[in-house]
Parts: structure tokens; sequence; C-alpha cells
């Protein structure tokens, strides 16, 4: 019998894909670059302890020095904890700039960048390679797409390759494996907006993923000002055990113990509308108290509500006392909440950053098993 719902089902019982993919990360919304790190850190915590750890290039286009970037801090967050796993490349201008006014230097620093590439693709040393910003280089003709395309088409089979940026050539769409647009989200709400309090929603991937690049945001903005930005991450509807966002948090903490706090609730099971129990509600609430507490102690830079949406959507919490703890959180303190949901809960016009992640391509769909570290 066709069941809907909204529910999240746990990893133990899922096989893993053993060939590497492609994914792309694109649109106007917040949580492109977040997503991919977030990605990253999944995939290092799974490494760890294994024969074969997960080596990383992160390679960064239209990113020269002179600029600071968001993603920065959540960079020197990854490299101080794993040093010997982490490595990046910066090419291009500090400055935006347009069709109109593309230099030669633009297209050095541009092939510079995608020497580099080439060469780590080849190589077969690296597990995961960040393309950040490739989309829109390709779509100012900086870069010959011919020797893109095929360069990705003949990469190791155990390589993931996450390009970000907006304005994705449709001839890269058609051989990846994976495609998310963020799209951003703008509400009528009467300059009720606060700051700080960031949604991340939809059918696409890059939710929770996003939300841990938040994380280590936090971490690395507190080690570049030499002081200690707490994290703490409230998962709900996934009790039970075998989510890959324990590798990525158990890496966390294994690297920053006393900044990244961990708590989940709930069922070892997918709660269906109009079938929820008594324990739903019950976890449900135990963790928002924990939530409720720590927005309100001032204790944490980061809190990611994971899952919160779709709680509240299945009716398990009421709307109310969220609004209003969120309406009272400190001014340094930032909230991330993920989930779909089919009703958007009223505290959504409160975001101040609002991004919808579109699924418009998952291997899934081709018959592909999902692959622990990238897709539950």
């Amino acid at each position: 019998m066709a069941r809907s719902g909204i529910g999240i089902r746990t990893a133990q019982d899922r096989s893993e894909r053993i060939v590497g993919q492609i994914h792309v990360y694109d649109g106007a919304g917040k949580g492109k670059s977040q997503a991919a790190l977030g990605v990253v850190l999944r995939s290092i915590g799974l490494g760890i302890g294994t024969p074969r750890q997960t080596r990383v290039l992160l390679l960064r286009f239209l990113k020269g020095p002179g600029r600071t970037y968001d993603e920065d801090a959540a960079i020197e967050a990854l490299q101080r904890a794993f040093p010997h796993l982490i490595d990046q490349v910066r090419t291009g201008r500090a400055e935006f700039f347009g069709p109109d006014n593309i230099s030669r230097f633009d297209r050095q620093e541009a092939q510079r960048g995608w020497d580099i590439a080439k060469g780590a693709i080849a190589s077969g040393l690296y597990s995961v390679i960040v393309l950040d910003e490739l989309n829109p280089v390709l779509d100012l003709g900086l870069l010959p797409l011919d020797d893109i395309i095929q360069t990705l088409k003949c990469k190791p089979d155990h390589l993931e390759v996450i390009t970000t940026g907006r304005g994705t050539p449709s001839a890269l769409l058609e051989i990846v494996d994976l495609h998310s647009e963020m799209r951003p989200h703008h509400h009528n709400n009467r300059g009720q907006t606060i700051e700080g309090i960031e949604i991340y929603t939809g059918e696409g991937k890059g939710k929770s993923t996003s939300a841990l690049g938040k994380a280590l945001q936090a971490i690395g903005r507190g080690i570049s000002q030499d002081k200690s930005h707490r994290v703490l991450i409230m998962q709900w509807l996934k009790g039970g055990a075998g989510y890959t966002e324990d590798a990525a948090i158990a890496a966390m903490q294994q690297s920053y113990p006393s900044l990244v706090d961990h708590h989940r609730c709930g069922r070892d099971a997918i709660v269906w509308r109009g079938q929820q129990q008594e324990l739903d509600y019950v976890e449900a609430e135990r963790g928002w108290e924990i939530a409720r507490a720590a927005i309100a102690s001032g204790l944490y830079k980061t809190i990611i509500l994971d899952e919160l949406n779709p709680t509240v959507d299945l009716e398990l919490l009421p709307e109310e006392p969220i609004i209003q703890s969120f309406l009272r959180k400190p001014r340094d303190t930032e909230i991330i909440i993920t989930g779909r949901c089919k009703n958007p809960p009223a505290y959504f016009d409160l975001a101040s950053t609002h991004s919808e992640m579109i699924c418009h391509k998952h291997y899934a769909e081709k018959g592909i098993d999902l692959k622990r570290g990238v897709d539950f």
C-alpha cells in the first residue's frame, strides 16, 4: 500500500555504491560551497580508521588572495583538524568581474587551476575533488568545455567530483549523476527577519550537508579569533544508529572535543503522517527542550536544528514556542534549520536566509544504490 508522509529512514540496511559520482550544486541561493564542504567532512569521517583514508583537494576558482569568503573559516577548521588530508588551491583575482571585462590574467588563472585539477584527477591519489566555482568559469568561457567533459568522463571510478557555482553549462549537466539547485526564497514579513536564522529545505540534496559546513565555519572563525566557538547539533527523527552524519560529527568531536555537542532523538523508524506514536511526541519534545535551553543559554555560536522542519510539519511540536525562542535568541547565536516539509511553519518568515534545494537529477533514479556519506 502506498504511503504519503515525511520520515527519515536509517542507513543501516542500505548497500554502498562503490562507483564515484559527479555532483553539481548550483543556483542563486546560499549553501553551495557549504554543501560541498559538508560532503568532504562526511567522507573524511567515514575514512578515519580505514586502510585508505579520504584525501581531498579543494580547488577554488575565481577566489584569488586578497578577499575573504564565508567558507574560508570552514576550510581552516578542516585543515587544522586533518592537515595531511586536505590540499587547497585558489586561483583568480580577488574582485568580481563579468563577461565584459575578462582579462588575459583571468584566462591564465583559470587554466592554471584546471591544469592542477587534471593532474589531481589523473593521479588517483584523491578520494574527493571539489571544483568550487567551476560552473561560472565555464559559463564565462574561460576554459574549454570539451576538455572538462572528457576529463571528467575518464576520471578514476572511486573519485567523487563536486562542482559548485551558478551557470552550469548544459553539457556538464548531461554527464553528472546528481544536480541540486539552491533556490533563494524571500518572505514578506514586514521587517521581522532575524539575522542569524538560516533555513535549508526542499527535496534536493544539500540540506544537512550545508548545516555541517556551517558548523565547520563557526569553529574556524573561532580559531581565527583565538576564541572557542561552540556548536550544538540537535537531530530529530533519527533514532537508532548507522547515520553517516555520525561519522562526520565524530570526526569534528575528535578534533575539537570541547566545541561540538551532539544530541539526537526519535524512534528508529519512519514517522508517517497520521500514524504518529506517543513516543514520537515524547522524543520530539525532549529534543526541543535541549534546543530551547541551548538557544537561551548563549553558550553556543551555532545551533543546528537538523530535521526540525518535518518534525513540526508532522505536528510533533507546536510552532509558537519555537517562534518565541527564536525571537529571543542571543544576537551572536546562529540557528541553522534543515529538513523538507509540505506546510512551511510560520517561523520561516523569521529567517534571514532561506534556500530550497531543488532536485533536478539524482543517481538513485538510475537504480544505483545510494552511497553512505553522500546520500544518507
